[in-house]
C-alpha cells in the first residue's frame, strides 16, 4: 500500500480581498479535485486573503497509480487560469516507512 501527498501553495486573483472572494476561488478547486477520488482541504494560509494551500492525499496499491493520480490533481490545478500555482511539496510513503 502507498500514500502520496501533495501540499499546493496557490497565488489567488488580486480581487481577493475577503474570506468570502477566496472561498469563490477555493471551493470549486477542492470540488475539481474529490473527482479523483482523493481525499483534499484547505489546509493553511487561512489567514491570507490572496492565498491559499491545498492539501491532497491519494491511496493506492502500487507506487506509479498513487503518483499518476497526483500528477493528475497538480496539471489541474496548475492549468486553472485564475489562480497561479506557486509551489508544490509531495511525499510518497510506502510499506517499507
Amino acid at each position: 500500500m502507498y500514500t502520496e501527498t501533495a501540499l499546493f501553495d496557490l497565488l489567488l486573483p488580486g480581487d481577493s480581498h475577503s474570506l468570502k472572494q477566496k472561498r469563490s476561488y477555493v471551493r470549486p478547486i477542492i470540488a475539481m479535485l474529490r473527482r479523483y477520488e482523493v481525499s483534499v482541504a484547505e489546509v493553511g494560509a487561512h489567514d491570507l486573503h490572496g492565498r491559499a494551500q491545498i492539501g491532497v492525499a491519494v491511496v493506492a496499491a502500487e507506487a506509479h497509480q498513487a503518483r499518476a493520480v497526483i500528477d493528475t490533481c497538480e496539471n489541474q490545478v496548475a492549468g486553472r487560469p485564475e489562480i497561479e500555482l506557486l509551489s508544490v511539496k509531495r511525499r510518497l510513503h510506502g510499506d517499507d516507512d
